[in-house]
């Protein structure tokens, strides 16, 4: 699609790296994901589908109808992850419940450690969460308008290279899912937040209710 190196894509590499991982371990993606990350985390609830035993605890995921502006209902329980996809993406697969989902934002956050474990070495987070794009990268590449004005890549999250609201202080890192979710580890206020919805958007930019409940969460800080 592009010379090596010469733009920035958003999933691609992702999805690459998961085939990269399953073809180095000998096993499968998502046995390694459990082996590795998920059990060592207690992430009880996270995986590529949701069995049927756990359906009743999953959300419907509405989507907003670009034209009409009308919530329209995108995927059930019984849809799309009560089944075991045909490829697990690793960009964007897998479904959780918010308390898994905060064991690895604070495993992020401690720079690899949960609790006396160590599940990366502290240099790979530092790694993952500095900004790898060049300015001649960015450039020529987007997903947001202006998000590079601000926000860097690293390998797999964003962060924050240049403050522009209270909310964004600079090395916060995390991500939105355009699913209704949305992680973010700030380790200068030593603090993880984490907003799920069932709502899904088309914008690019996350919509007012991400703004407000980050708005929100720094305003609640008092030193």
């Amino acid at each position: 699609m592009h010379q090596p190196g010469a733009r920035w894509m958003y999933n691609t590499g992702s999805d690459v790296l998961g085939v990269v991982i399953a073809r180095a371990s000998g096993q499968p993606f998502e046995a390694f994901l459990r082996e590795r990350i998920f059990e060592p985390l207690g992430m009880t609830d996270t995986g590529f589908s949701v069995p049927g035993s756990k359906r009743d605890r999953f959300a419907t995921s509405y989507w907003t109808n670009a034209e009409t502006e009308s919530l329209e209902l995108n995927d059930e329980a019984e849809g799309q992850w009560s089944r075991s996809p045909a490829f697990p993406s690793g960009a964007g697969g897998l479904v959780a419940t918010i308390d898994d989902y905060l064991a690895f934002g604070e495993m992020m956050l401690n720079g690899g450690r949960h609790g006396s474990e160590r599940i990366l070495s502290r240099p790979s987070v530092d790694t993952m969460t500095t900004d790898q794009l060049t300015p001649e990268q960015k450039a020529v590449s987007g997903l947001v308008p202006d998000h590079f004005d601000s926000h860097g890549w690293g390998f797999g999250v964003a962060m924050v290279t240049r403050r522009t609201d209270p909310a964004g202080p600079v090395g916060k890192f995390g991500w939105d899912g355009g699913m209704g979710t949305s992680w973010y580890s700030d380790p200068s206020e030593d603090m993880v937040t984490i907003l799920m919805t069932q709502r899904g958007w088309t914008s690019p930019n996350p919509p007012n209710v991400c703004l407000d409940f980050w708005t929100s969460a720094y305003q609640a800080i008092d030193d």
